[in-house]
C-alpha cells in the first residue's frame, strides 16, 4: 500500500459507528462491518484469528470486555490484549505483518454466547 492508501484506509476506518452486520470469522467471534472492511482491506484475517485464539475460555464472569492493541514495530508487530483497565491478559509477538496501518485497537464484547469484534468508534 502506498502512503495514500494508508492515508484513505484510515479515513474510511473514521466513518464506521455503528454496524447493521455480523460477520462470523471464527467460532464464537463476529465482526462488525468495520472490523470487516479493515480485514477485507488490510488482508489481515490473521489479526482475528491471533485475537480468537487468545479469547478462547475468556468470558463470562471472567472477562466480558475486551482490548486488542496491535503497534507495529519495524517488520513486525506487538500484540496486547487487555481487559479494558490496562491489565494485559495475553501479549504476542509477530515476527513479520504487511499489516498497513502503525496501529489499530479493537473492542471484543462478550453478548453472553459470541465474541463481538468492533472498531473503536464502532462501541
Amino acid at each position: 500500500m502506498t502512503n495514500d492508501a494508508f492515508t484513505e484506509l484510515e479515513t474510511a476506518l473514521r466513518q464506521f459507528t455503528g454496524s447493521e452486520h455480523y460477520y462470523r470469522t471464527n467460532g464464537n467471534l463476529v465482526v462488525t462491518d468495520g472490523v470487516k472492511f479493515l480485514a477485507d482491506e488490510a488482508k489481515c484475517f490473521w489479526l482475528l484469528d491471533l485475537y480468537a485464539s487468545h479469547l478462547i475460555g475468556v468470558h463470562g464472569e471472567q472477562e466480558s470486555f475486551t482490548v486488542l492493541k496491535l503497534t507495529r514495530v519495524g517488520v513486525g508487530a506487538r500484540v496486547v490484549i487487555e481487559d479494558g483497565n490496562g491489565n494485559q491478559l495475553a501479549l504476542q509477538q509477530v515476527e513479520y505483518t504487511d499489516f498497513p496501518l502503525a496501529s489499530i485497537t479493537l473492542y471484543g464484547v462478550w453478548d453472553g454466547s459470541m465474541w463481538i469484534v468492533m472498531l473503536t468508534s464502532e462501541y
